[in-house]
């Protein structure tokens, strides 16, 4: 009986070129794995393909719940951003496939788990170290790396290589941007965006929205409704986290707001070019922390933005299943025990503007706040806190003194 490789199959050129690739070099059985985080039509027509192509089975998992709830919202509530813009779209979902890739070979006693990512790429270390944590015991094949043996070098040439195996497909060896989507946003890279100096061509690029320009010039008013940092309701109406965000996808992208333009330092060593849409993520993450900003304390606040960004690291460079993760996913939970209330604010031209926040849990005290005198507050008590606050400085000018005096 011949070996089963799961192969992580997107549908597109590459995966569907190493389909045959696999059984002619290896001999496996090729059990294709599409995991559906969100793609939208692009899953459509999968199984037809597969199969012409020389699949012995595909399976479609749909983990769209999943991903929202057990891996967007822990990076929402830690407000997980990677070098100040990018909100992990992509990084986010490669711990959620690669566990889903482990679960179909055990279901299937296959012995090796292949990926389509390249070589130069953040998704191979995501993919490789989720199967490590999860399944050290089996093998990985990354085509892209095994130039030996994977000599394909252009979509030219995958074209060919498919028509040599009496595989006609839909594709041709046009160029175009490469894409990620799911759920929370969509990536691009490639074309002009590869020059750094090149303005983005918005016109041909954006798939979710629009640009700010060509937003509506009436703005939106919105509210979303949270608890314990999860939101459960958007406008008044009761909602799943993934039926929020994709509501909130079709609001933002009709408003412009999500774009972001930025060169980041992938994993591997070298800088890469790339926009991201995420519409409805930004929204979230914005309005989850307008709500932190009246329910947590300074030194909570201090602490958590250092386990954020901690937090995007770890996720950027794939080590979701380790326990550092987990000890940071913990203590970004406990601070969230009273992130509960009603957020507004209304959507215009790629902004979100503040339109008012309320929770029962806030430390917004209107009576120290005011500029009137409260009755919380003596002003009287701040001569003596400035005076220790102070004291270091203090110290400092007065010794500087002495020694300048005794040149």
């Amino acid at each position: 009986m011949k070996e089963k490789v799961v192969l992580a199959y997107s549908g597109g050129l590459d995966t569907t070129a190493i389909i045959p690739w696999l059984k002619e070099n290896f001999d496996y059985e090729v059990i294709c794995c599409c995991i559906d985080c969100g793609q939208g039509e692009e899953l459509d027509g999968l199984e037809e393909r597969a199969k012409l192509s020389g699949a012995s089975k595909l399976y479609i998992e749909n983990i769209i719940d999943e991903l929202c709830d057990e891996y967007i919202m822990p990076c929402v509530q830690a407000n997980a951003v990677y070098e100040n813009k990018y909100l992990l779209g992509t990084s986010m979902a490669r711990p959620a496939i690669a566990k889903t890739l482990v679960d179909i070979a055990r279901k299937e006693g296959a012995t090796a788990i292949c990926h389509g990512a390249t070589g130069k790429g953040n998704d191979q270390i995501r993919f490789e170290l989720g199967i490590k944590a999860l399944a050290p015991d089996l093998k990985i094949i990354a085509p892209w790396r095994m130039t030996d043996v994977w000599t394909m070098q252009s979509r030219e040439d995958e074209i060919e290589y498919c028509k040599a195996h009496g595989i006609n497909l839909p594709f041709d060896a046009s160029h175009s941007y490469s894409r990620d989507r799911n759920i929370w946003h969509i990536s691009h890279e490639g074309l002009e965006l590869e020059d750094p100096s090149l303005e983005p061509n918005y016109d041909n690029l954006l798939v979710l929205g629009v640009s700010p320009e060509n937003a509506p010039d009436e703005g939106e008013y919105i509210s979303m409704s949270f608890e314990k940092g999860i939101p459960t309701a958007l406008n008044g109406e009761k909602m799943k986290v993934s039926e929020i965000i994709m509501k909130l996808n079709e609001l933002g992208g009709k408003h412009g707001i999500g774009i972001v333009d930025i060169v980041e330092n992938r994993v591997v060593g070298m800088k890469s070019r790339g926009v991201y849409e995420t519409p409805g993520g930004t929204i979230l993450m914005e309005a989850h922390q307008q709500l932190e900003e009246l329910v947590l304390d300074r030194a909570t606040m201090e602490a958590k933005k250092d386990m954020g960004n901690k937090l995007a690291q770890i996720v950027y460079e794939g080590k979701w299943f380790t326990p550092l993760c987990d000890a940071v996913k913990a203590f970004v939970t406990s601070t969230q025990e009273y992130v509960t209330g009603e957020v507004k604010f209304k959507l215009y031209k790629g902004n979100i503007i503040k339109a008012g926040t309320t929770s029962p849990y806030t430390l917004y005290n209107e009576s120290l706040a005011s500029f009137t005198t409260g009755d919380l507050y003596d002003h009287h008590d701040a001569d003596g806190f400035i005076t220790l606050f102070g004291l270091p400085l203090k110290v400092r000018a007065m010794k500087m003194a002495e020694v300048e005096a005794n040149k």
